[in-house]
């Protein structure tokens, strides 16, 4: 459950909480952090820590690749304040006797946020919105896969002849997902009690895929939701024997995972969005708003699909987009109009992959639309019929396309500032130098004979 401070100070002192996660989110979306003496945290440290500001500028090794302008073993690796926001404070239901707490990363000397740190980067745009009036509402979907072994064996094995928990589609089906209750019941259940408003699970469309859904809140705890809610599901998974994955797309035969993201504008406790005297309900706001989305998609592609296997997802006929246009109710579009003619309407953008950071995605969308609104920018007609049978308004194809097009966007060094885009752009670069550095089995079992 969530806790205010003086809550989590009575459960100490009662011998209930003994630890306390004081976490941070990466680049990558993982939470990292200490685990403090719960007696230690509330007596002082709950006032700030520090850790080393190499830590939001890794890779997914962790490694520390050079080109990074704001840390390097020149500068000498120092420290960032790591500030617990005690509005963050929660229990982890499923970790005996111990909550958490998220923080924002400061500056050691000036406290000021980093502004490449992605909870910065999202408040930063929130910030932007708010002094337009309006405030975002977001929920986002999370995909993932079980699988039959757990992650040491599946690591020693090589990561070979992976098998998933169940053997065939089990979308919405609920006697093969009755199958992982054993699983997927403490994950919602845990979560629930952790604070975390939980809708529901569902088996998804292939073997062991899952999907758990949260309810539409703030844009900032949607994030939060989302990120706490990933970590959950891979250690509850892991202590059940199992392990779960969001990478996006782990064989070319399966299905990918996604992470649709919908969101409306709100103002004065209504959705700004809506307009019932509009044939689809659409407000003129809500047009703006998804018509820069729509333009500045390729700009902001990197932040929905941040790594190489990312771009493996986007195939024909899987659910999964090609193209950045909009259509109504209409699952073959990169972005979706949900709700259309009620209060609940709101777009759904269908390009992110499980893998993507959520501060992130909402942050760059965030700029995209309020782009739109600035621009008075006007929406295309919705398409109609199957969106992947064009070839106009393509998703960049590849990490370097989108890597391109992040670092070209004149709109989103406006939004979030050169320095930003440059340690991301840095960070795509990384993992395009990792790749092909490489030799995979597909080149030794296609040429080792015949090339």
């Amino acid at each position: 459950m969530s806790l205010s401070f003086d809550e989590l100070k009575a459960k100490t002192n009662a011998g209930e909480v003994d630890t306390v996660l004081v976490c941070f989110v990466d680049m990558q979306g993982r939470l990292l952090g200490k685990r403090f003496h719960a007696g230690h945290f509330i007596n002082g440290a709950y006032a700030e820590t520090h850790c080393c500001n190499y830590l939001l500028a890794t890779d997914l090794e962790m490694a520390t690749p050079d080109g990074f302008a704001s840390t390097s073993w020149e500068k000498g690796y120092g420290d960032y304040v790591m500030k617990p926001d005690l509005g963050t404070i929660r229990m982890m239901p499923w970790l005996e006797g111990t909550a958490m707490v998220l923080c924002d990363i400061q500056d050691h000397h000036t406290h000021a946020d980093i502004p490449h740190s992605p909870r910065a980067m999202l408040k930063k745009q929130l910030k932007r919105l708010e002094a337009l009036g309006y405030d975002a509402m977001m929920a986002t979907e999370l995909e993932f896969f079980l699988f039959e072994k757990s992650y040491d064996d599946i690591r020693k094995s090589g990561f070979r002849d992976l098998e998933p928990i169940s053997g065939y589609n089990e979308d919405y089906h609920i006697f093969q997902t009755t199958k992982e209750e054993h699983v997927m019941r403490p994950i919602r259940n845990h979560l629930w009690n952790a604070g975390i408003p939980i809708e529901n699970s569902k088996g998804e469309a292939e073997s062991g895929q899952e999907e758990l859904n949260i309810k539409y809140d703030a844009a900032l705890n949607t994030a939060d939701y989302h990120t706490i809610a990933k970590h959950a599901i891979k250690e509850i998974s892991w202590q059940h024997g199992h392990a779960a994955s969001f990478l996006p797309k782990w064989h070319h035969d399966r299905v990918g995972s996604s992470s649709h993201v919908h969101q409306s504008l709100w103002k004065d406790g209504k959705n700004a969005f809506q307009d019932p005297s509009d044939d689809l309900g659409m407000s003129q706001l809500m047009k703006n708003y998804m018509a820069g989305m729509l333009k500045y998609a390729p700009d902001y592609t990197y932040f929905l699909a941040p790594y190489i296997n990312s771009y493996k997802r986007f195939q024909k006929g899987t659910f999964a987009p090609t193209r950045t246009i909009w259509s109504v109710d209409n699952r073959t579009a990169g972005f979706r109009l949900c709700g259309d003619g009620t209060k609940a309407v709101r777009v759904e953008c269908r390009v992110g992959g499980s893998d993507l950071n959520p501060y992130l995605a909402m942050a760059a969308q965030l700029a995209a639309g309020i782009a739109g609104i600035e621009e008075g920018l006007e929406l295309s007609p919705p398409f109609k019929g199957d969106a992947y049978s064009g070839n106009e308004g393509m998703i960049p194809g590849t990490l370097r396309d989108a890597r391109e097009t992040l670092t070209g966007s004149a709109m989103l060094r406006a939004a979030m500032g050169d320095d930003v885009i440059d340690h991301y752009a840095r960070a795509a670069e990384v993992e395009i130098e990792d790749f092909d550095r490489v030799v995979t089995d597909y080149e030794i079992a296609r040429g080792f004979e015949r090339a």
